[in-house]
């Protein structure tokens, strides 16, 4: 056996039930009582530090990008929001077309999912309960988090949050009440609202209040709108004097005063009205606004983040958002002057949050002293974590793994993903080095049942053929999953896709030709094969090759390791990339980043 991996490992405080208060429990539910530090790998530097600090975004699984935090951000962040599966048994799919061209047939469009949110009940709380036990860790004393959801888990999520955090803790529940096209729904009242759960790490949280724009909507205005004068002014010499409500005030105003009022003196100033639990005047992401729509499912309006955002944290404080999507979080943080954290599993979030950031970034460099002088942290660098990079999405690695290795596939509510020459198939996360925490779910899912039944009927047989597929694993992973189960005899194989990925056709991988001539960069051809095979067009059928691309990014002096471009051409959404570039006069070691429409990239090193 190969030589174990020397391991650090971080373990939670164990939490005593709480007395008067229920606790949810459901079928395998484990206690999370530690994690290991994963590591991380700098890929990508966009700008610089500002004031010691740079923006991070983690590409992997959140799990391990938060075990991976802890070294260094342990009790540091002020405010987390994050916006989890609803578990809303639907795929959510993005429209995938050539660039400038008005789609009119399936060999020009097709639709990508981005990920799945359908799940067994059981397996989805222990998601989320991992979540938020590793999320509390990285809360700073004075943190608040919240956490977006809907009437599918909230009552859930809520029993969860109260077990993690603490119910004394609990701050809010906003309902996000929205007006969308609700369709010819009979059997039911249109859901018109999403619920947010505010819970704090402490008693001692910021929370700063925000006020609607117009104080003329307050009951105050209305009640006494012939008393106002200079705008939201009632003054000494006009009042409702037979008014108690008023005359409270007015009797105060006395007091503290120890006179009775002038004309000229103002008695009481009409205020805006406070903001309240029930959040009506934000509207969901509209479909046809060209600026904020960027095509990617479940996307929240920046003015429910933003309002969020500074309600619960400082200018300079650190904003953390692990289900990171399209990066509205990310974006608004960096307009209002916090410093960042982002997560996602998908690549695709990834490339469309880097693209966003780098226009925001862009725009507020363009305004003279960032337009309200505050400090804006604009530098945000991109990492892996436990080297997550050979899939672009863990939904289509699956798909990928079942079909390369023609796997007989089960449906969702099995603990296998399906079985192979008779043998019960489990799938173990992608795109990362398989532990044996990983194994718990399969542990806590398995049919004992049928074991003792087989067990009794056959003892000296194994009970269950299981092969486990992962990319990469601890060298001891097959033994431990062995020595726990001891008192069953099983027949575990391991097939581990980067080692037999040389005879597996996962995917094809992108060409591209790039020259330097006469002083300039030129990309005269790109074929990115796997995007080309799902539009269902051959190589002669691409009239331009720009149609099939997001961006191009070169960095002319790449030290070898990390990527930090200084020419960034991002396609309009009506346009297309240069594919010219002048080759700057002091230019080294090249790198060329070329990202196609399905946010995968083909990455060469020209000269």
């Amino acid at each position: 056996m190969a030589e174990q991996m020397q391991i650090e490992t971080f373990a939670f405080e164990k939490r005593k039930p709480i007395k008067g208060y229920p606790e949810l429990h459901w079928t395998g539910k484990r206690p999370y009582e530690s994690t290991q530090y994963f590591p991380a790998q700098l890929r990508e530097r966009y700008g610089a530090e500002q004031d010691g600090w740079i923006n991070k975004i983690f590409w992997g699984d959140n799990l391990q990008v938060m075990s991976h935090m802890l070294k260094e951000y342990r009790g540091k962040i002020d405010l987390v929001y994050i916006d989890p599966p609803f578990d809303s048994k639907a795929d959510y799919k993005k429209k995938i077309k050539l660039k400038g061209q008005v789609v009119s047939n399936d060999s020009t469009s097709f639709e990508e999912k981005q990920y799945g949110d359908i799940w067994t009940n059981d397996e989805y709380l222990q998601f989320i309960y991992e979540r938020i036990t590793i999320i509390k860790e990285l809360l700073s004393d004075k943190g608040v988090l919240l956490v977006h959801c809907d009437y599918h888990k909230s009552h859930f999520l809520r029993c969860i949050l109260d077990e993690v955090m603490g119910p004394g803790n609990f701050v809010n529940e906003i309902i996000w009440y929205y007006e969308t096209y609700q369709g010819a729904v009979k059997r039911y009242y249109p859901r018109k609202h999403d619920n947010i759960f505010v819970y704090s790490k402490s008693a001692d949280y910021h929370f700063e209040m925000q006020y609607d724009n117009d104080y003329k909507d307050s009951i105050n205005y209305k009640r006494w709108e012939q008393y106002v004068v200079d705008g939201n002014k009632i003054k000494g010499d006009h009042y409702p004097s037979t008014d108690s409500r008023f005359m409270q005030r007015y009797n105060k105003w006395v007091r503290d005063n120890g006179r009775l009022p002038t004309k000229d003196d103002v008695i009481f100033e009409i205020q805006s009205v406070s903001i309240n639990s029930v959040w009506k005047d934000i509207k969901p992401v509209d479909p046809k606004d060209s600026n904020e729509k960027l095509d990617y499912p479940t996307q929240k309006p920046e003015a429910l983040i933003h309002r969020i955002i500074r309600s619960f944290s400082k200018t300079g404080d650190i904003v953390f958002d692990c289900f990171m999507g399209s990066g509205t979080t990310q974006a608004v943080a960096m307009k209002l002057g916090r410093r960042f954290i982002g997560a996602d599993i998908n690549l695709g979030a990834i490339q469309t949050t880097t693209k966003r950031l780098i226009g925001v970034a862009q725009e507020l460099e363009e305004q003279s002293l960032f337009g309200d002088g505050q400090q804006k942290y604009t530098g945000f660098e991109v990492y892996n974590v436990n080297n997550y990079d050979f899939f672009r999405n863990p939904l289509e690695a699956k798909e990928l793994i079942i079909s390369a290795l023609e796997i007989q596939k089960f449906d969702a509510g099995s603990v296998y993903d399906g079985e192979l020459d008779g043998r019960m198939v489990k799938i173990l996360p992608i795109n990362r080095i398989a532990t044996k925490a990983d194994l718990e779910e399969l542990k806590a899912n398995l049919p004992y049942k049928s074991f003792e039944k087989r067990k009794e009927e056959n003892p000296n047989a194994p009970v269950e053929y299981i092969t486990l597929v992962c990319m990469g694993h601890e060298p001891d992973l097959k033994a431990s999953l062995e020595q726990e189960l001891s008192q069953y005899k099983l027949d575990i194989q391991i097939v581990d896709i980067l080692r037999d990925k040389s005879v597996l056709q996962l995917k094809r991988e992108a060409e591209a030709n790039v020259v330097i001539k006469g002083g300039k960069l030129t990309i005269k051809e790109f074929f990115p094969m796997n995007l080309m095979q799902k539009l269902s067009l051959q190589k002669e059928y691409v009239d331009n090759w720009k149609q099939l691309v997001e961006s191009i990014m070169i960095d002319w002096n790449y030290d070898g390791v990390v990527m930090e471009p200084t020419t960034i051409d991002i396609a309009p959404k009506d346009g297309f990339v240069e594919g010219v570039y002048t080759v700057p006069a002091d230019a080294g070691r090249i790198k060329v980043k070329i990202t196609d429409l399905l946010s995968e990239s083909l990455e060469i090193e020209v000269g």
